[in-house]
């Protein structure tokens, strides 16, 4: 109701002599009111307080100040913040607390009655004052701290990866299901272990500044290959979508993959990862909010249709991703996604070939030798490391694909910080004859390789052997078969460094010399070599003699036997001569 003018001057009229009646006398003020102006008093009063000011509340002389002391407040919130569990659930309240502080500091929380002088304790209202005014209570302590804003610079300038398990369908073999709430709930963990093979992992990538989605299902749970896998979809071309080529940063949670091959494939192709602290999912909120995006927008739909497999639901994902990064409008930039990353440049577009990924995923560097012409082998093809730092022949370096430039390969080096580098190194090319481009041309050019760490470190041992300061003087000191280090080196001193208690005398044992023999046995000669010795004798052999040794030793002859057969074979000879005699 609006009220007239000269209502609103009675009114004002009412205000001034109420406000200048003695105590107790408003009363009678407001009620000759009422029946002047003919309202009641409720709305006598709600009129005044429409068309009155009132002053502000004079504050009390004691506000802002607590009878809990600060250290005793801390103590409070102290046990009041280790009553929470994991799982954000208070198992304790302030009474309680109260109540077991006291208990272990008698007077903890008392306060002293100014006027009557009495001692009481402070309440549980009193105290929740006191930890509020303090910036103490669990309230307080357990808001988020204040989020850093971050940026990036354009498109393909910073992604982040993030796996979650879907809770809403797995993979069984006929294709995917609907997880029922009436069979798998948290206190039924048993069935959550017969699928967990089965489950359905959805791999969320998004481009930081443009915001673009890309959305990757694998089953199973979350492991480096499954990470590795849609890294590798997510960098390459694919009809209809516009996000792909190599970031240069990508944003991950710890643990979540980076480590082993998928850690040597983003250093490989120059991504730098960007972990974030554990605990921290702030850090990438992007591909956070993602994950409910593609659940919302995208998996609400399964309940509509049938799942045939993992194959469909992907399928289907590259067709969402295409219809909602062109269509949503991102409130950011207010462009759509795939409109703000088509603004990247050729320098910000990193392309690299698919098989080159893998490669670089599946094997890691190699380790050949580096051979006479500073050259190694590497992938059938002969590349130059002159340029690389600190190289020598003979020496094995690493060297692993270029993703970028099929002309060259990077050398791995590591700087002070253990930081992996990559070295650019080039292919030798060859000319029409077989010989590497830029060898010096014979009898026309003259050309001396740069000297590598093994020739500069060899140099100066030279000169420091010689005592000279320049190589042709060191040259010369050896041609003049000049001492190394001025004669004063000597090598023999150290052996008059013999201790005392190694030359000291020991008592010995006289040895007994051994006077038992064993004799060999004798060895037998065949009758080739016993006709052999006795001819060699000169005992006259014939065919007869022969027949009359084989008689006598079929078996052979033994050797200290043959003086007795010589003497037998003599004597028998004899006797045959007396009795052809006596005939």
């Amino acid at each position: 109701m609006r009220l007239s003018p000269a209502m609103l001057e009675a009114l004002q009229e009412v205000h001034r002599n109420a406000a200048a009646a003695p105590y107790g006398a408003k009363g009678a003020v407001y009620a000759a009111a009422c029946q002047r102006l003919g309202i009641s008093p409720p709305t006598l009063h709600r009129y005044l307080k429409e068309t009155t000011l009132k002053p502000p509340r004079k504050r009390r002389s004691d506000a802002g100040v607590s009878a809990l002391p600060l250290e005793q407040a801390q103590k409070l919130s102290l046990v009041l913040m280790e009553a929470f569990r994991a799982n954000d659930k208070k198992i304790s309240s302030i009474p309680l607390a109260l109540t077991r502080l006291r208990k272990n500091e008698p007077g903890f929380g008392e306060w002293i009655d100014v006027s009557s002088g009495e001692v009481r304790l402070l309440g549980a209202s009193a105290c929740a004052r006191a930890l509020r005014q303090h910036g103490l209570h669990p309230e307080q302590l357990r808001r988020a701290s204040p989020a850093q804003p971050l940026r990036s610079l354009h498109g393909n300038d910073v992604w982040q990866i993030d796996a979650s398990i879907s809770t809403l369908f797995y993979v069984p073999e006929f294709g995917a299901a609907d997880m029922s709430p009436a069979v798998f709930y948290k206190n039924k963990p048993e069935n959550f272990e017969k699928i967990k093979r089965q489950r359905l992992t959805r791999i969320v990538i998004t481009d930081h500044c443009s915001g673009a989605i890309f959305v990757h299902y694998v089953p199973g749970g979350e492991s480096i290959a499954n990470m590795a896998e849609a890294f590798l979809r997510a960098i390459q071309p694919r009809p209809g979508q516009m996000m792909h080529g190599v970031p240069f940063h990508l944003m991950m949670d710890p643990g979540s993959g980076f480590a082993g091959a998928f850690k040597n494939l983003l250093l490989r192709l120059q991504c730098t990862p960007v972990v974030n602290e554990a605990g921290n999912p702030r850090a990438k909120g992007q591909v956070e909010n993602a994950h409910n995006l593609v659940e919302c927008d995208f998996e609400s739909g399964f309940k509509y249709t049938a799942v045939p497999s993992i194959d469909w639901i992907n399928e289907q994902a590259g067709e969402w991703m295409r219809y909602f990064n062109s269509v949503a409008v991102h409130g950011r930039h207010g462009k759509t996604r795939y409109a703000k990353w088509m603004e990247i440049t050729a320098n910000q577009l990193r392309l690299v070939d698919a098989v080159v990924a893998r490669e670089l995923l599946l094997h890691d560097h190699k380790t050949p030798k580096v051979d006479g012409e500073l050259c190694v082998r590497f992938a059938g093809k002969r590349w130059s490391v002159k340029a690389v730092p600190g190289v020598m022949v003979g020496e094995k370096i690493k060297v692993t694909f270029n993703p970028f430039n099929p002309a060259s390969a990077y050398v791995l080096e590591s700087d002070a910080e253990g930081h992996e580098l990559l070295i650019e190194i080039p292919e030798v090319l060859q000319d029409e004859n077989g010989f590497a481009e830029g060898a010096a041309l014979i009898g026309r050019e003259f050309k001396s390789p740069a000297d590598t760490r093994a020739d500069t470190n060899r140099k100066l041992i030279e000169r420091l052997a010689t005592g000279t300061d320049t190589d042709e003087a060191a040259a010369a000191a050896r041609k003049a078969k000049v001492l190394p280090m001025g004669g004063t080196f000597q090598p023999y001193a150290h052996h008059k460094d013999v201790p005392d208690a190694a030359m000291l005398p020991r008592r010995g044992t006289e040895l007994a010399p051994n006077l038992s023999t064993t004799r060999a046995p004798a060895r037998v000669l065949t009758l080739f070599e016993v006709a052999a010795e006795l001819a060699r004798r000169g005992v006259a052999m014939s065919a007869d003699r022969n027949a009359l040794v084989r008689q006598w030793f079929p078996d052979g002859v033994p050797d200290d036997q043959v003086d007795q057969l010589q003497a037998r074979l003599s004597a028998r000879a004899g006797l045959r001569v007396v009795a052809g005699g006596g005939a």
